[in-house]
């Protein structure tokens, strides 16, 4: 028997212009002392300047939760179809754009 209460659902409604997603090749990373901020950005190569796509803000705690939940799923990932190739030394790095905090 599931321990779940139906009250403590929460219904997700998915618009059909957010399922079609936004492209993003590169995520800065900046926080404060209460929040987190994550810039998704496109970078088209041959093109000097990239927009923002979207900014999500996240408190530290579901920062720390969003970060479990992508380990939590690369493994999976990994498992079913092998290790992700990283190309840089440094396997953190993102190229210095601006912004304080970046990661």
């Amino acid at each position: 028997m599931d321990n779940f209460n139906n009250e403590n659902q929460i219904q997700i409604e998915l618009s059909e212009e957010i399922a079609q997603g936004t492209y993003s090749n590169l995520a800065i990373i900046s926080h404060s002392s209460s929040e987190f901020v994550i810039d998704f950005i496109r970078v088209v190569p041959g093109i000097p300047k990239a927009k923002v796509k979207s900014r999500i803000i996240l408190t530290p705690e579901h920062a720390k939760r969003l970060l479990w939940a992508l380990r939590d799923n690369i493994e999976k990932f990994e498992k079913m179809n092998g290790s992700i190739s990283v190309n840089n030394e440094n396997p953190g790095f993102l190229p210095p754009i601006g912004g304080m905090g970046q990661a």
